[in-house]
């Protein structure tokens, strides 16, 4: 099992309001996680440095997550946690008030495979050479779809594609969304919305599937998106199983 993960400001944003991790614990279980910050004066990027630095130190501290009801409830409390301190940061910072994340996160141990996000970050899963969307978007376009009122092709260019209906920190408390997994795959690509906004699924695809290394995979998707305007920060986090060793 290989892991590598990249971030990028872009090509039009000053500065990168992104923050990506992948860990291992003592019992080899490992979390990956992708936040995408919001919010002026840099205040994006702390609540993602705060999102992701709490949730891999609760990870961290654990020798194991546990079963998998252990885990539902590390995934909730973990992100419950963040939320509340982000909402008390805002307090303490006036000038970042209105500032929050996306987090989107997979947790792989040798008995089970969860996925859970809020916002428009996304998790995705490589079986046989296709990529599957795992995550479900919390915005208003994607709403829209649900409802009948917006059609796919239409959602793909919406003047309102990014407004968010759910993220850290914007209020006291957010509910994440869970998703038990299939562990019969090959890989796991986890990224915020400066990926997929820059290539769509089938680029992504084509990139997966060439015979390059790991790291090499990550900073072509990165290279193909700022090469396509690079209009937001960009973050890539993928994990490949050998074809021998399965997900264990």
């Amino acid at each position: 099992m290989e892991y590598f993960y990249l971030t990028d400001p872009g090509k039009v944003r000053d500065h990168n309001e992104d923050s990506v991790i992948i860990c291992k614990n003592d019992n080899d279980e490992i979390l990956m996680a992708v936040a995408d910050g919001m919010g002026g004066h840099r205040a994006g990027e702390v609540a993602s440095s705060i999102a992701i630095t709490h949730i891999g130190k609760r990870f961290r501290e654990l020798g194991s997550v546990g079963n998998k009801e252990d885990a539902f409830h590390f995934f909730k409390d973990a992100v419950s946690e963040a939320n509340v301190l982000i909402y008390k940061y805002t307090e303490k910072h006036p000038e970042s008030i209105g500032m929050g994340t996306t987090i989107v996160m997979a947790l792989i141990t040798k008995d089970y495979l969860l996925f859970g996000n809020i916002g428009d970050s996304s998790g995705f899963v490589l079986k046989n050479g296709k990529l599957h969307k795992v995550t479900v978007d919390h915005t208003l376009v994607n709403l829209l779809v649900k409802s009948g009122e917006l059609t796919e092709e239409e959602a793909k260019n919406h003047p309102r594609k990014n407004v968010l209906m759910k993220a850290l920190g914007a209020q006291t408390t957010v509910e994440m969304d869970i998703f038990d997994v299939e562990k019969d795959i090959d890989g796991i690509l986890l990224c915020s919305d400066g990926l997929t906004n820059m290539l769509d699924t089938t680029q992504i695809n084509k990139v997966l599937n060439e015979k390059l290394d790991i790291e090499e995979k990550v900073q072509k998707l990165i290279y193909k998106s700022n090469n396509r305007g690079g209009s937001d920060n960009i973050s890539v986090a993928l994990l490949e199983i050998k074809e021998s060793e399965g997900l264990k």
